[in-house]
């Protein structure tokens, strides 16, 4: 058990999140603020931005994982994994824009609710059929 398909979608999640991590940063520092948001909407957004990001994707990813223990078809796992990296791509843009109830914002998040209520499914009746 090697989780091949999950490291590459967990390592191209990882330098999403640094992207975002570096937004928050670029932000903080060129507003001088070291705590909150100083009430600068875009540090607000990037923080969001983020935030969401560090809520949402562990939990996809540990579900994914678990799916490839699991014994998913690459081709699941894949599909799973994109959708998953576009979401939260299309996510964070959407929240970075002037209208945080962008349409990409809410597509992001509706692909990332997805793949983790797939997965959780996907593992549910994976343990009860054993």
């Amino acid at each position: 058990m090697n989780l091949e398909i999950t490291a590459l979608y967990a390592a191209l999640l990882g330098l999403l999140f640094i992207l975002l991590s570096a937004n928050v940063s670029r932000y903080r520092l060129s507003g001088h603020v070291s705590l909150g948001d100083g009430n600068n909407p875009k540090l607000a957004q990037a923080v969001r931005a983020h935030g969401n990001f560090a809520e949402y994707v562990p939990l996809a990813l540990i579900l994914i994982g678990l799916m490839e223990v699991a014994g998913a078809k690459p081709g699941i796992l894949h599909a799973f994994g994109v959708a998953l990296v576009v979401g939260r791509l299309l996510h964070a843009w959407g929240i970075t824009q002037p209208n945080s109830a962008h349409g990409s914002r809410k597509i992001g998040i509706s692909l990332t609710w997805l793949v983790i209520f797939g997965a959780s499914v996907f593992l549910l009746v994976s343990v009860i059929a054993r």
